[in-house]
């Protein structure tokens, strides 16, 4: 994902922060620290157990919390997603990596179209996971309060680890709500597959989790908060693109690379200069082309490429200047859903098709497009 640190890496897993991550972990800090006297007597109530607020409420030691609170909420979330990356690597899915960001964690999977007998129990384990933080966090409350009862120390502990027990219960309940794309709406939609095509089960619940959007969305508004805002935003455009995704898999289903190609494959040499590659793409319409050099193919020139150059240096430079070496390419046989995906995540718009070392055919976004509207006739 742009704008994201790999800070390390756990069961071969990257991790990474999202600049959203470092964002929000301050706003939460002050949210806590402000509101400290109020949610400890919230704490003492609910757990049943008086909080000792003589070091808690001192200078910037609210704030200090709130920060401690904020950093163990997102661990509790990065243990929530290596959950979820468990069960997957062990169902055979290729976990690319996980991501912390304003609003939690996001694995990275390469699992194709989703299978509602792996999803099923990989949606479940991460909220269950949260759960288990929880209970754990919760416990630990007693166990300071009983054990320290007269040092100071108790009380930020005891506030400490019972906000986040509250914190990770109540990210089991959200996560559970039936609501694409949050867990409980795949687990939802891994039950409407039993009974009807993945895609319909797909749409069903994405339409529930845009009517919980909306319901966010709107209380958002009338209690003037930006942070349900947020968190509609986030559920409705990810709902309609789960939808999307697995609406193009089923109507992609049986198309391979092959069946839709173009086979008649304009090619340009690294030699080539520049403003006849521009002129090229005005006459073809095409944005792209593959570079050959002695019948061997070596990169890709595209409108992108042109565009990082300056107009005034164009003229007095080749394609091999500004070229994109060592092109993704398919097989023939490589199923379209394949290369819709791949140039997704390469933010590419074409993929030239290869058998053995000789260049067959190429594929592009629009071509893909095109027969998804056909399909859908």
């Amino acid at each position: 994902m742009n704008g994201s640190l790999k800070i390390g890496s756990i069961f071969d897993i990257p991790i990474l922060i999202h600049w959203t991550f470092i964002l929000i972990i301050p706003i939460f800090a002050w949210i806590i620290g402000s509101q400290i006297l109020l949610t400890t007597e919230l704490i003492a109530g609910l757990y049943q157990v008086p909080i000792d607020t003589s070091i808690i409420s001192v200078g910037y030691i609210p704030y200090i919390l709130g920060t401690i609170v904020a950093l163990g909420l997102f661990a509790g979330v990065l243990l929530h997603e290596i959950a979820h990356c468990i069960v997957a690597k062990r169902k055979g899915i290729k976990i690319n990596s996980i991501t912390l960001l304003i609003f939690g964690g996001i694995s990275s999977m390469e699992e194709g179209m989703p299978d509602p007998v792996v999803e099923l129990p990989m949606a479940l384990v991460g909220p269950l996971a949260s759960f288990a933080v929880g209970i754990a966090c919760s416990a630990m409350v007693y166990v300071f309060f009983v054990g320290i009862p007269d040092a100071p120390v108790a009380g930020v502990l005891v506030f400490t680890f019972g906000y986040l027990g509250l914190l990770n219960v109540f990210l089991f309940a959200f996560n559970l709500l039936p609501a694409f794309p949050m867990d409980g709406g795949r687990v939802l939609r891994a039950f409407l597959a039993r009974k009807m095509p993945l895609h319909k089960a797909t749409r069903i619940a994405a339409d529930i989790g845009k009517i919980f959007a909306v319901i966010f969305g709107i209380t958002g508004i009338f209690f003037f908060s930006p942070i349900l805002l947020l968190i509609a935003f986030f559920i409705y455009i990810g709902a309609s693109q789960e939808s999307t995704v697995v609406k193009y898999s089923f109507l992609l289903k049986d198309v391979t690379v092959n069946d839709m190609m173009s086979r008649d494959v304009m090619t340009v040499a690294p030699s080539m200069p520049v403003p006849d590659v521009i002129n090229m793409m005005y006459q073809s319409k095409h944005l792209g082309f593959p570079v050959i050099e002695s019948g061997h193919l070596i990169g890709m020139v595209t409108l992108a490429d042109v565009h990082r150059v300056p107009q005034i240096d164009r003229d007095a430079m080749q394609v091999k200047d500004i070229m994109t070496r060592g092109a993704i390419t398919l097989p023939p046989a490589a199923p379209v859903i394949d290369a819709l995906r791949i140039m997704s995540v390469n933010n590419i718009g074409r993929i030239p098709v290869m058998e053995g070392e000789d260049i067959v055919g190429i594929v592009t976004r629009t071509d893909i497009l095109k027969v998804i509207e056909l399909k859908e006739t």
